[in-house]
This record gives C-alpha cells, sequence and structure tokens, in this order.
C-alpha cells in the first residue's frame, strides 16, 4: 500500500542557534547547500533525526507556491491560504482589502494562479503571510523576484514587523539584504556550518569564498 516514505535526510549536520523576538537570521550558502531543508525542520514539516528544536507561537514558512491551489483564482486562494493557517473565511474577509493592496494585485484577482508569473505568486503570499503576523516567518528566497520597488516596500515592512516583536528566518541569494535584514546570518556549505555570527562578519567569509571559488575555475 501507499505509506508515506519520508527519506533520511543527511543534509544537515550539527547547527545550533536562536533567533529571539524580533530578530532576523539570515542563512546564505551555495544551492544544494541545506539552506531549505533547515527551514523545513524549523517549520515542523522535516523531522530532525538527531537533536531537538524548539519553537513558539505560530510559524509560517513562506517559499514560492507553498499552500496555493494552481487552478483555483488569487481571491479563492487567499481565503485557502488563510484556511490553512488557521483563519476564518470571516478572519479573512477583514483582512482581505489589506492584503490585495499590499500585494498591488487588484486587477488580477479572477485569474487563476497558473495564469501567475512566479513573482506574482511571491507578491501574494508575501501578502498574506504578513498580514497574518505570524511569531516566526521563515522566508525562502521570496523577495527574489519582482521588481525592485516592492522588494524595497517588502524589506520596509519585514523591519516594521520586526519592531513588532516577528522573529525572521530568511534564506537569501541576496547577500546585501541578508546584510540589512539581519542581525546574525549562519552560513551552510555541504550541509555543514561554515560560520555563525554577526552577518557583517559571516557574509564577508562567504563573499571572500566565492571570489577565491571564482579565481580557482
Amino acid at each position: 500500500g501507499k505509506r508515506n516514505h519520508h527519506r533520511e535526510l543527511e543534509v544537515l549536520e550539527k547547527i545550533s542557534f536562536e533567533i529571539k523576538r524580533g530578530e532576523s537570521l539570515g542563512v546564505i550558502g551555495h544551492n544544494g547547500a541545506g539552506k531549505s531543508t533547515l527551514l523545513k525542520i524549523v517549520a515542523g514539516i522535516y523531522r530532525p533525526k538527531t537533536g531537538t528544536i524548539q519553537t513558539q507561537g505560530q510559524i509560517i514558512l513562506l517559499n514560492l507556491g507553498t499552500g496555493f491551489d494552481m487552478e483555483a483564482d488569487a481571491e479563492e486562494n487567499i481565503f485557502l491560504n488563510g484556511a490553512i493557517l488557521g483563519y476564518s473565511r470571516k478572519q479573512m474577509k477583514e483582512r482581505f482589502d489589506s492584503i490585495v493592496e499590499f500585494s498591488e494585485l487588484k486587477d488580477y484577482m479572477k485569474l487563476p494562479l497558473k495564469n501567475y508569473s512566479s513573482g506574482m505568486i511571491s507578491r501574494l503570499g508575501f501578502a498574506i503571510a504578513i498580514d497574518v503576523h505570524p511569531d516566526l516567518l521563515l522566508v525562502d528566497e521570496v523577495l527574489s523576484v519582482g521588481d525592485t520597488n516592492f522588494q524595497k516596500k517588502c524589506m520596509n515592512k519585514i523591519t516594521s514587523l520586526k519592531n513588532d516583536g516577528v522573529s525572521f528566518l530568511y534564506v537569501s541569494h541576496n547577500i546585501r539584504q541578508v546584510q540589512l535584514l539581519c542581525e546574525k546570518t549562519i552560513w551552510i556549505e555541504n550541509s555543514k556550518v561554515m560560520a555563525y555570527g554577526p552577518s557583517k562578519d559571516v557574509c564577508e567569509k562567504y563573499i571572500n569564498f566565492c571570489n577565491e571559488m571564482a579565481a580557482e575555475k
């Protein structure tokens, strides 16, 4: 019969960190390094084989297209996504206008998501997640799509949410954004933690490493 076969993923070795209220932790490293896996473990999608993870409050994992029905239109997806996050239709109705306004997708609400670009889907996901105001928001490469103005708007919103006590775990290839948004950063390479500490130091080490790799090619 159909069993849930979960593969044991030896993707991450000893990692230890903590995020305080209103703090942001950046996660950097090359593709396949284990960054998204780390987010999924924190979100409770994957269980760590060894070690423990303690989280408090509501956690939202934001990566492109999670929890969306591509056949349904954007409006329906706002309610669907809300339901996944534990909000009633009535609660989402109250939030609906501000979500649409932030996403800047007012004219596309009746369009099925399969006709959306990845940038539009990302806008919608981000607009829903920030309106729901979780305790911890796990952001996976979401700000890498869309135009610069929208990215700026998202960055400002993240800053104001942090001031309200929302914590972030932020995976990105955009080192500048990580330095701007995150107090601390964890750099993962081939499932190993290469560095963990103040963002400025860790990002500097990472940039040097990338430059050395490029020079060797």
